[in-house]
């Protein structure tokens, strides 16, 4: 994120992410129904710092997310706190799983910044982050196909403000 010059995109593709630093907020959001939404708190301060200097040096920042309806608790709980997100600078839209049927997604979440360097997360099958995690790749066919993946996703996709639940 911090080498970006102009776009960094995000698209996620789990309905479950079981990421160990996410797991106590998850936690207490599964007990309580209530999620840590300030930006800043010392959960959020990194990533909402990361993001407006990102935005403040001129980059658009949009993540997208594609899910499964009706929605996991996960995603309720992502739901819950993607006003940090768009307080941060992120614009966010949700697509149902089910408007996605004719899109060629690829097989992992990603990053592309700049449209020219993929960074593909890979997980576990309980949503934790795999040993090697990450991939990194700048073959330009490679940026191109994942580009237009995420452009056709956000095209459809509904707005955070607009999106409602089910």
């Amino acid at each position: 994120m911090e080498g970006a010059q102009h776009s960094a995109v995000h698209l996620e593709m789990r309905d479950l992410y079981g990421v160990g630093d996410e797991a106590d907020d998850f936690a207490e959001w599964r007990r309580t129904g209530l999620r840590d939404a300030d930006p800043e708190s010392a959960y959020w301060r990194p990533w909402v710092d990361l993001i407006s200097r990102a935005v403040a040096r001129g980059v658009t920042v949009r993540r997208a997310r594609v899910v499964a309806e009706p929605v996991t608790d996960y995603i309720r709980y992502e739901h819950a706190g993607t006003t940090v997100n768009v307080h941060a600078g992120e614009q966010v839209r949700w697509l149902s799983r089910r408007y996605a049927s004719d899109l060629l997604l690829p097989g992992n979440d990603l990053w592309i910044f700049d449209g020219t360097t993929v960074l593909f997360n890979h997980f576990t099958g309980n949503g934790d982050w795999q040993e090697s995690g990450m991939e990194l790749r700048t073959e330009p066919a490679i940026a191109k196909q994942c580009s237009v993946a995420f452009d056709a996703v956000w095209q459809r996709a509904v707005p955070h403000e607009q999106y409602e639940i089910h």
